[in-house]
């Protein structure tokens, strides 16, 4: 049954990890409607994190070589410190302090108290409709060769607020973007590009972490833990490439719907005694 859980698991992250919908709060509201009725934990959602950024790896390719070589350029003086591919290799770095710094010093947090079903349904509820107000106001009439040093800062702390369940690291980025007047493909295109740091971090970190404990990460074993993360690789593969051409025709308004429509479920539900936090 373990296996099962994962894959479906494993699916649920590839589906959500994109999408402004918080992929660490479906792990965890799902891992309660589970036979095991578990939170999988933030080492498994972590890990499993590890395959849909690797997705991102694939899908971006030429982009992050392109990127890698002017930045890589830049510090031997071959590039331009201004050259917009260089300058992009800066801001994710800048841009990925802020989470990796907050990760750290609130890690107990982040695998305990944050983990909250209660906090979950206020934060899906909460960043949803401040993702409704950046759609609907924001002018989106910048591109990502406009993105300033000030402005990659602002979407690093924005990625950093993800580190809650339920904020989103897609939907806390993209709001972000939105607010600053960048097109809801840019706001989108940087939020996956500013992830990879972080989530490898992260996974890398977790994978180490579980591996010395000896191969279980929380709720399952090692093989389903790897399962889990395959299927996430694949399935969110196919979801990066719908989603950017979804971005660039409408607007958020249906993931803005579901945030909070399952932000008021999940409170009917806890509420009521029918789940736990």
């Amino acid at each position: 049954m373990t296996w099962i859980e994962a894959a479906i698991l494993g699916f649920v992250q590839g589906l959500t990890e994109f999408l402004p919908i918080s992929s660490s709060a479906h792990l965890r509201i799902v891992g309660e409607f589970l036979p095991g009725a578990a939170d999988p934990g933030a080492a498994f959602t972590a890990i499993t994190q590890l395959g849909t950024e690797t997705a991102v790896l694939v899908f971006f390719w030429r982009d992050i070589v392109r990127i890698v070589r002017a930045w890589a350029g830049s510090l031997v003086g071959r590039v331009p410190r201004n050259d917009p591919d260089a300058r992009m290799g800066w801001l994710v770095i800048i841009g990925s302090l802020p989470i990796g710094i907050l990760g750290v010093l609130f890690q107990d947090a982040i695998e305990t108290t944050f983990r909250s079903l209660w906090i979950v349904a206020v934060m899906l509820i909460v960043f949803g409709i401040l993702l409704a107000l950046a759609d609907i106001y924001s002018r989106q009439q910048r591109e990502l060769d406009q993105l300033t040093w000030r402005h990659g800062i602002l979407y690093g702390l924005a990625q950093a607020l993800a580190l809650v369940p339920g904020v989103s690291r897609s939907g806390g980025t993209i709001t972000a973007g939105l607010a600053m007047g960048y097109t809801r493909e840019a706001a989108a295109r940087y939020s996956f590009l500013l992830a990879i740091p972080a989530v490898f971090a992260s996974g890398l970190y977790q994978l180490v972490k579980v591996a010395r404990d000896g191969g279980d990460s929380g709720v399952y074993g090692a093989g389903p833990t790897a399962l889990a993360t395959i299927i996430a690789f694949v399935v969110g593969y196919l979801i990066i490439g719908w989603f950017l051409r979804y971005v660039s025709t409408r607007s958020y308004r249906p993931f803005v719907l579901y945030r909070i429509a399952l932000g008021a479920a999940l409170m009917i539900l806890l509420g009521t005694g029918l789940i736990a936090a």
